[in-house]
């Protein structure tokens, strides 16, 4: 009976023993199918993001540590025409969908849902770490997200900087549009709620000038297929 007894507990050892690395499977599996996230850290110099390449491989640098690394990574952003370069619109650019965060909650299932009634919220909003980014009535608030973008996730026209010298610039020069991933702001109004198209920066596209409004230069990303 005590040989039995030792058996039992040593094959239940083995059993527990083996649960860690089930566990750690099961979350590499569940970062695999994650297709939308919102960076956990911006590029530490305001809206200069080395342009959209610098922005998409940004994305694609933190899909990759979170085990997401085999989809194609693009950065919610749109560009401005200029120097004879045409604009860009942030919609085009991430492909069809469905998109889901780190837990695999849908946020929108196509281009046109994600423009109009998404989930994408405070608590829907995650990083690519799965965790919550700090919002208003946080401390510090960082729900300012770079976009660029007008609220159909197009770009402005050309003129006024809407995207900080197309996402060039970290001085006291340009603007950026920022939109609210908690979806609040200092009233109920449309741009107070909005993801994607609340307020400009304001002060230039510094990371100061960022985080006086509420961010940190962090962006949304989305698996382009």
């Amino acid at each position: 009976m005590n040989w039995i007894g030792k058996g039992s507990l040593l094959a239940a050892t083995g059993l527990l023993s083996l649960l860690p690395a089930a566990g750690a499977q099961a979350q590499d599996a569940n970062a695999a199918d994650m297709t939308f996230f919102v960076t956990s850290v911006g590029s530490g110099k305001g809206a200069d993001l080395g342009g959209l390449e610098g922005a998409d491989r940004h994305c694609q640098t933190l899909a990759q540590a979170a085990g997401a690394g085999n989809r194609t990574w693009r950065a919610y952003l749109s560009t401005q025409a200029a120097g004879g370069a045409q604009a860009v619109n942030a919609k085009d650019r991430i492909g069809r969908g469905p998109w889901q965060n780190a837990k695999g909650v849908v946020i929108a299932k196509d281009v046109a849902e994600l423009h109009g009634t998404n989930n994408l919220t405070k608590q829907t909003a995650l990083t690519e770490k799965g965790e919550t980014v700090k919002g208003r009535g946080d401390s510090p608030n960082q729900h300012d997200i770079l976009t660029g973008s007008q609220p159909d996730g197009t770009a402005f026209p050309a003129g006024e900087d809407r995207t900080c010298g197309n996402w060039t610039r970290s001085g006291a020069e340009g603007a950026a549009m920022l939109g609210h991933h908690d979806r609040t702001g200092l009233d109920e109004s449309p741009p107070a709620k909005s993801w994607n198209a609340s307020h400009l920066s304001r002060g230039g596209c510094s990371q100061d000038a960022l985080r006086s409004t509420g961010g940190a230069g962090l962006l949304y990303c989305f698996a382009a297929n």
